[in-house]
């Protein structure tokens, strides 16, 4: 998953420590997401979530339907800002190789991200199927699997 160039997205900084965004660049964000949000509805929809990451990342149709599921977790068939702000800090998080220490930071948000059934655990099919998000190969994959999973279930 890689950003496009000239996006607008790459003008933003995300701080290493904390991989959140400065205040200045969410204010930033906010009025993007207001931009994107033609309906006046303070969330997106499907098409517009699909239009706003094909333009600014390499995502395949799959991917990014797949990831808008994820976020919609309530099925209401739009995200909020709040899940917009999570996807654009993980996109900058991968541009900036900050993969890891994004999951460490925002651990809670993305093991919600990753529990595809909701059952509160995350099997390692659910990690290889969303493992797109961080930029993992299904080696390293198995690993950080297994260095997470301390209750071995």
């Amino acid at each position: 998953m890689k950003l496009k160039p000239g996006c607008f997205l790459q003008y933003l900084y995300l701080d290493e420590t904390y991989c959140l965004l400065s205040v200045r660049n969410a204010k930033a964000l906010t009025d993007y997401f207001q931009l994107l949000d033609v309906h006046k509805k303070n969330a997106l929809n499907n098409l517009q979530f699909y239009c706003f990451l094909h333009y600014v990342t390499d995502l395949k149709k799959k991917h990014i339907t797949l990831l808008f599921e994820l976020l919609d977790r309530n099925a209401e068939g739009s995200i909020g800002f709040d899940e917009f702000y999570l996807v654009v800090c993980l996109l900058l998080a991968h541009e900036n190789h900050l993969e890891k220490q994004f999951i460490y930071r925002h651990s809670g948000p993305v093991f919600r991200l990753l529990d595809i059934d909701d059952d509160h655990t995350i099997s390692p099919t659910e990690f290889q199927v969303a493992g797109f998000l961080f930029n993992i190969k299904k080696d390293e994959l198995e690993k950080i699997f297994k260095d997470f999973d301390v209750s071995g279930e």
